[in-house]
């Protein structure tokens, strides 16, 4: 699909919905863009509706006239968030997934894609997306993995109902510019990122620092998608397709900032799955291939939270 000329809507306008934003807008697009928060990120010349989209009204609302559907919609937080209020990180989401889908059929939109969550997963040596059904999410994500595990069988009911134009991507940790950095529900490179900006002494990382992840930065996050939607990919992993400890990231940001404070690692704080590693073969057969590496992308987020720390994100 192309989609030059083509009226979109993101609903989303965080992390990734802004650099979405943007690159649609250079394809030619015309965006509008849909969250429950003002966000002042969000480019002046783009439609921006406020909207709760756990009302079916507003969904209709946000829909109307639109071509296409990027559903970026999701509730983060850091590993323990899940269990500690199951029902906020799952009945929501599962209200706004399934509001907006009907909306958008409803709305005769052309085509949509789901944005779900390595969370899905069950831990295992490499996560591959046709063995998400074999198994359980983990305990770690139980709840907001279920929720985004229905959120797909959603999207398929209406694939194959009604041959309808979806896509479903499974980002990996995504990272960047726009990211929420409130100490008390940030992800791990947003956490990590504040204490160093902040110069924090000492910063205590959850874990002996072993845990490895796949990073990926929000503007490559945001290609995929696109790439996914033009191809009506999915579900297909979102990822950079590199192994990386947290402990190395730690001493990426220790490097550059040339802190000299004490690092603590707590090992008996929550830190999530040991491993969470994406299979990227799918992703490759789309042509994808990230651009920004994890030391470059990391040292443009830390100068972005620098110059815009007190500025509120979406």
């Amino acid at each position: 699909m192309n989609f030059k000329n083509k009226k979109i809507l993101v609903a989303g306008t965080g992390l990734i919905g802004i650099p979405l934003i943007k690159q649609l807008v250079e394809q030619g697009a015309r965006v509008r863009a849909t969250s429950m928060d003002n966000n002042p990120n969000i480019p002046p010349d783009i439609e921006f509706v406020r909207a709760d989209l756990t009302d079916y009204q507003n969904c209709l609302r946000v829909c109307s006239g639109i071509d296409y559907v990027f559903n970026l919609l999701g509730i983060k937080g850091p590993p323990g968030m899940a269990q500690k209020y199951p029902v906020d990180s799952f009945e929501q989401m599962l209200l706004f997934n399934a509001l907006l889908l009907k909306a958008a059929w409803t709305e005769n939109v052309g085509g949509y894609l789901y944005t779900s969550s390595v969370g899905v997963y069950k831990p295992e040596e490499i996560l591959r997306e046709e063995n998400v059904w074999k198994t359980q999410p983990s305990e770690n994500d139980w709840f907001p993995g279920q929720a985004k595990r229905i959120g797909e069988i959603h999207i398929e009911a209406y694939r194959q109902q009604y041959g309808w134009n979806t896509s479903i991507v499974r980002p990996s940790n995504v990272y960047g510019p726009y990211d929420n950095f409130d100490s008390q529900n940030a992800m791990f490179m947003a956490y990590i990122i504040k204490q160093f900006a902040n110069n924090q002494n000492p910063i205590v990382i959850s874990g002996d620092g072993s845990q490895v992840r796949d990073f990926i930065h929000s503007e490559d996050a945001a290609r995929g998608m696109i790439l996914a939607a033009e191809k009506s990919a999915g579900p297909v992993n979102l990822c950079s397709g590199r192994e990386t400890a947290i402990k190395e990231v730690v001493e990426i940001l220790a490097k550059y900032t040339n802190y000299k404070g004490t690092i603590v690692y707590n090992a008996s704080k929550p830190f999530g799955d040991k491993r969470r590693v994406l299979d990227t073969t799918k992703l490759r057969a789309l042509g994808f291939e990230p651009r920004v590496n994890l030391e470059e992308g990391i040292m443009n987020t830390f100068e972005w939270y620098l110059k815009y720390r007190n500025q509120k994100s979406g």
